[in-house]
């Protein structure tokens, strides 16, 4: 592509970047840093094939300007963490989407060939679950308290150490995402044909209705979040593959970036995960409709913050945009 023409193609572009930044006060800091990475591509492209050119300069200039703007009185303190978790988060996440759907569908197919192995052939449960578990479920059972293994160990020492735990799994399904995407999508394997095949378990003992009103409890929250997580490392190997017009290596840093922002975003509902599965879901006698609401409470909780939020903050950011421009 020669200068001119790429000047041509993103002339109306930058020249509406030069009348949003003068309007900054009533600008949100998330769609300038977007604007300022969009700017920086901009200014990649030309140094790459313009190297000598005035649009170097130019694109330099507006560059600072934003880069300013972006880090000036950046905000600290208990005030930052909330609106990170409210606003900033959210509203980018939301181009992360495709991916979302991405690891659940990929998860989901997993859950399926777990419960369909399971069924084909039981032994899997034990080589998937281990006979300790399973022998000890079994026990459980036969003694008529299928959840007790909810029961057994202390509540604390159970929040801290399955809270750890998933936070673990999750940390691992995004740095797995370096390996091009591949990593990422063998932990939601592994942990999708688990939860089939431990699902399928107690269905053949009879008990799904049983399990799934306990376990769910806590699992809802759990399982959705490694989802997410799983997400997270998508996008860093998306971010790999394909750089788009970025160079390989400032897409794969803002890869880091963003999927690190996910993985950050995460850690509330894992506590919220653990403390359910400590302190909750050991209650197994507690009314249906008690279960049912925690759960489909958590379900609502996980779409509205992952899903509504981020697609209704993004329609708010273009009508602001547009309205800032006008």
């Amino acid at each position: 592509m020669r200068e001119s023409l790429f000047i041509k193609k993103n002339q109306a572009k930058w020249s509406d970047f030069e009348k949003y930044i003068s309007k900054r006060n009533t600008v949100p800091a998330s769609d300038l840093a977007d604007l300022y990475l969009e700017i920086s591509d901009d200014l990649n492209f030309a140094r790459t094939f313009f190297p000598a050119g005035k649009t170097v300069a130019y694109l330099n200039h507006l560059a600072s300007r934003y880069h300013r703007e972006v880090y000036r009185d950046k905000k600290l303190g208990a005030k930052a963490v909330l609106d990170f978790y409210t606003k900033d988060f959210p509203l980018m996440f939301y181009k992360y989407l495709p991916q979302l759907a991405g690891s659940f569908f990929v998860f989901a197919l997993f859950v399926l060939m777990g419960a369909y192995s399971a069924d084909t052939d039981i032994s899997f449960v034990r080589s998937i679950l281990g006979d300790s578990y399973v022998n000890q479920t079994l026990a459980n059972i036969d003694s008529g308290d299928p959840m007790a293994v909810y029961k057994e160990m202390n509540q604390m020492d159970m929040f801290l150490g399955i809270t750890v735990n998933n936070i673990r799994v999750a940390i691992t399904a995004f740095v797995a995402g370096i390996f091009m995407g591949i990593g990422t999508l063998l932990v939601l394997m592994y942990n999708g044909v688990m939860l089939g095949s431990f699902q399928y378990f107690f269905f053949d003992q009879g008990l799904l209705w049983e399990s799934a009103r306990t376990i769910w409890i806590h699992g809802t929250i759990e399982i959705s979040v490694i989802v997410i997580a799983g997400c997270a490392g998508l996008v860093l190997g998306n971010g790999i593959l394909f750089p788009g017009t970025y160079t390989r290596m400032h897409s794969f840093r803002i890869a880091i970036k963003d999927g690190l922002k996910i993985l950050v975003s995460t850690v509330p509902f894992f506590v919220f995960a653990g403390f359910l599965e400590a302190f909750v879901t050991r209650l197994t006698q507690m009314p249906d409709f008690l279960s049912l609401l925690i759960i489909f409470g958590s379900l609502a909780l996980i779409l509205f913050y992952y899903v509504y939020l981020p697609i209704n903050l993004y329609k708010k950011s273009i009508i602001c945009r547009s309205l800032t421009l006008n």
